[in-house]
């Protein structure tokens, strides 16, 4: 009999158990892991001396990949739930609380961006300073806090006191009760038991994503002036829907509230493509109401982002500490719009008014409406309320006890039953969600009751009403075309030269619905029309390299085959329901002779085709934005021999053909070919590069200037991985010649007292460094300690140099210093106390510590202050 069993509960998602020795581990943990191990039967529910409860995992192997084909790989914020509160590890006189802990065990990197990230899950803001600094006046900061402390039964615990952890690295770790672990290779690991082991692979094959528990049915959604979308009506645990989520349309524009796991998903099955996204409007951090945001900061534009201050600081740390991220990099990946409390907040007409509402984080209950010829409509969003009993038993009269005053418990049931034409409230019970019966009396013209992954009551259903996925409610019905007008919109944007009235004889034609999984050009077929994708997505097969692509709204699918009147290469195939504007190929050929844009076409084409097949701009860029780019390619030539300038360019260069080299200190680190890039830094930081690079074989590179790509989130996120993975590159003993804490020539700033600080901390690092084996932790800790002093003075120089000058981005500068001084003090104590490995992990910290920010943010200021003439 096996001791060691293995199943695979869903793509790159694994499940290792070793009954013998109480092991039960989730390998991998995107979201929905749990709804996942469910629908596997690896979650059940039993009865133990007559108390309830759920099986499941109680060790989760976190991927050594962040993200994996555009899926993040860990977000176990929901599976620490279940195992805490759902079997019962936590709970008082629980038989599953026998004083073990769950467990996380990865790579350093991974559980503390998961303990943070969880912690920021479990409380949102931590302190009442940190209410203060997300703009609440100081005494409803303070009411703010005592609430959160209620909800948390009197403390803020560190997520270490709730789970343990175990770090991962190139020996062999034990779990627990003889059972170990250990790295093969990248996201490769094995387990033994005794005398068995098991591998498990925790790698996406190419074109294989995460996927939702549930299955989804097509829908075509007519885009309406004012009218509700509902995408979700279940909680975090319900295996067969989305999560309580709706979307607004306005005008015709789409607006997301909140973006629960799986989002991309959903959008697929409703038709609506991410670039059509006008904005997120967001009530709080928990994951059924937030994990989409890693999906949505993955897009081609910066989609708008609609919360309050409150609730974004919230969201802001939780996320940075997810993905690894500053704070102050948010607002590059979303455009970032605050909402005030309690107001009325104008957004090209419609008005939304965010009310705070009791929950254990930040959370806002928003209230939507626009004017109509009745008057006013309105829609509410109540997701994440209490319910009122709960809160009831919260009002003290000691304004200084943790709990709520009467007046608080009035003001938020007032808020509750403000009257709606629609009104959406969360039912899920419990400490923490709403209750139906509260809103029996409510006056609200339609209740939707969301939330839950329970079948309603009858009781449940004599107060309000379900909304299956894909039901729309319109508020204010809509008497235009918006289909049509974007039809204008991107005919417009393609051919800005074109007179109107040659763009309106093109409009002139039939809207067509293509059903899902249909062909609308075959390979090898002679296409008579040619088609502009207005809703839905169009899988692109190519022959006969069988690879593919996606094209979404605003593409051109068939032109180039049209136009020559050529059989076509590729076959065209409807994803979900697609309408698109039939335009005649007679038609569409008479308008491109009579524009002379025929080359131009060809060359547009032959761009974007080059650009799809570069991994930089081949993943999740639509095609008006492809075609933007693809219009912005500039071409230059190098010889062999000859340096690519990259000092003061604000590009970058990616290369269409030859080859290159980049040098660092006369030692080539990388040989690159077709489709990589350089210029990174110059984009990303404003500055220059530590790299010379020389072209080895003649070359053709296309530049692309920093304005266009710092725009589009999902090439800014793949240029930081690129520049991230470079600088490492240089600290990595097996690639470079040197010792790892070395001054090189290349790391002067050119300014004399900060180098000199730079040498002398470099000379620290490495004699802390050399000590790490040495076993003696007394005198490891005092030039530990010796470091630590360093840094402070070089902190405070550079700091009075940075205001001195008016460098722009001295605050940021400051905020990263204090950061690295507390997050030495903490490691220092983790040490002290024998919870910190003095190994590799070590190293990479301070290789963080060192070299990352005298590499990045240092020489941000060196630039700026040389542009000063302050060089030495």
């Amino acid at each position: 009999m096996t001791k060691i069993g293995k199943i695979q509960v869903t793509k790159g998602v694994y499940w290792v158990e070793i009954p013998d020795a109480n092991i039960y581990i989730l390998c991998g943990c995107p979201a929905d892991s749990v709804k996942h191990m469910k629908n596997r039967g690896l979650i059940v529910t039993r009865e133990v001396k007559g108390v309830m409860f759920e099986t499941g995992p109680n060790v989760i192997l976190l991927s050594d990949v962040m993200l994996q084909n555009g899926g993040f790989a860990n977000m176990a914020e929901f599976p620490v739930l279940q195992m805490l509160y759902f079997q019962g590890m936590i709970l008082p006189n629980h038989p599953n609380n026998t004083g073990v802990k769950p467990m996380l065990i990865g790579s350093e990197n991974q559980v503390e961006a998961q303990m943070q990230y969880i912690y920021r899950g479990n409380y949102g803001l931590i302190s009442e300073n940190e209410i203060l600094d997300a703009g609440i006046p100081p005494g409803q900061a303070k009411d703010m806090m005592r609430l959160k402390l209620r909800f948390a039964f009197g403390t803020i615990r560190n997520t270490e006191a709730l789970l343990d952890s175990r770090t991962i690295n190139n020996d062999t770790v034990e779990i627990r009760n003889n059972v170990f672990v250990r790295r093969v290779q990248l996201n490769v690991f094995e387990f033994s038991y005794q005398d068995e082991t098991v591998t498990v692979d925790l790698n996406l094959k190419p074109h294989e994503s995460y996927g939702a528990s549930y299955t989804l049915d097509f829908h075509h959604i007519n885009r309406e002036y004012f009218a509700v979308l509902h995408s979700g009506q279940g909680d975090g645990w319900d295996v067969n829907r989305p999560t309580m989520a709706s979307i607004l349309m306005f005008q015709g524009k789409i607006y997301l509230i909140d973006t629960g796991p799986n989002i991309l998903y959903s959008l697929k099955a409703l038709g609506i493509g991410v670039n059509e996204i006008e904005g997120i409007f967001h009530t709080h951090v928990h994951d059924d109401h937030f994990s989409g945001l890693t999906s949505l900061m993955h897009t081609d534009h910066r989609i708008k982002y609609f919360a309050t201050p409150l609730v974004r600081a919230s969201v802001t740390k939780k996320l940075c500490a997810l993905v690894s991220m500053e704070e102050e990099d948010f607002s590059n990946y979303f455009d970032i719009q605050d909402l005030e409390f309690d107001v009325w907040n104008d957004i090209d007409s419609l008005e939304v008014k965010p009310l705070f509402s009791p929950h254990p984080v930040e959370t806002s209950i928003l209230i939507f409406r626009a004017l109509g010829k009745e008057g006013f409509k309105t829609y509410g969003h109540f997701a994440d309320i209490v319910a009122l009993d709960v809160l009831e038993k919260m009002i003290t009269d000691d304004p200084d006890a943790n709990g709520i005053s009467q007046k608080f418990f009035d003001d938020t049931r007032q808020n509750y039953m403000t009257p709606l034409n629609i009104k959406k409230i969360d039912i899920g019970g419990g400490l923490i969600h709403g209750m139906a019966e509260d809103f029996r009396n409510d006056p609200s013209d339609k209740i939707i009751l969301s939330h839950t992954s329970k079948e309603l009551t009858h009781r449940q259903k004599e107060i309000g009403s379900g909304a299956p996925f894909g039901m729309v409610d319109v508020l204010i019905p809509s008497h235009q075309d918006y289909v049509r007008r974007y039809a204008l919109y991107y005919m417009k944007a393609y051919f800005p030269s074109a007179p109107s009235h040659q763009l309106r004889m093109l409009l002139n034609n039939p809207l067509i619905l293509f059903n899902p999984e249909s062909i609308v050009i075959k390979n090898g077929a002679r296409n008579h029309n040619i088609y502009l994708i207005l809703t839905g997505e169009v899988e692109v097969i190519y022959n006969p390299s069988d690879n593919h692509s996606f094209l979404s709204t605003g593409a051109i699918i068939g032109e180039i085959s049209g136009l020559s009147g050529e059989l076509s290469k590729e076959t065209y195939r409807a994803i979900n329901f697609v309408q698109a504007l039939e335009i005649p190929c007679s038609l569409y050929l008479d308008f491109v002779k009579r524009n002379g844009l025929y080359a131009e076409l060809e060359q547009l084409k032959e761009n974007r085709e080059f650009l799809q097949n570069t991994w930089l701009f081949g993943e999740a860029i639509s095609y008006p934005i492809q075609n933007k780019l693809a219009q912005e390619l500039q071409p230059v030539e190098y010889k062999e021999g000859q340096e690519i300038p990259l000092e003061t360019n604000n590009e970058i260069f990616v290369l269409k053909t030859g080859v290159i080299e980049r040098i660092l200190d006369g030692q080539v680190y990388e040989t690159l070919s077709i489709g990589n890039f350089v210029g990174e830094e110059r984009v990303l930081l404003g500055t220059s590069s530590l790299f010379k690079t020389r072209v080895k074989k003649d070359a053709v590179l296309f530049k692309i200037t920093g304005e266009v790509l710092r725009n589009i989130p999902i090439v800014r996120w793949k240029l930081f991985e690129t520049y991230d993975k470079r600088m490492k590159s240089i600290l990595n003993p097996q690639i470079t010649n040197r010792p790892m804490f070395s001054w090189r020539e290349e790391y002067s700033i050119n300014i004399k007292e900060m180098d000199n600080a730079h040498i002398k901390l470099l000379k620290a690092a490495d004699t802390l460094y050399h000590l790490i084996d040495s076993g003696d932790q007394s005198v490891f800790l005092k030039c530990l300690d010796d470091l630590i002093n360093i840094s402070k003075k070089h902190f405070q120089e550079e700091e009075a140099l940075m205001k001195k000058h008016q460098f722009p981005e001295y605050r940021i500068h400051h905020k990263k210093h204090k950061r690295i001084i507390q997050e030495v003090s903490e490691m220092i104590e983790k040490i002290k106390k024998n919870r910190y490995e003095i190994d590799s992990d070590f190293v990479n910290f301070l290789k963080d510590w060192v070299i990352n920010h005298i590499l990045t943010e240092d020489r941000k200021y060196g630039e700026f202050l040389n542009r000063k003439d302050m060089a030495a």
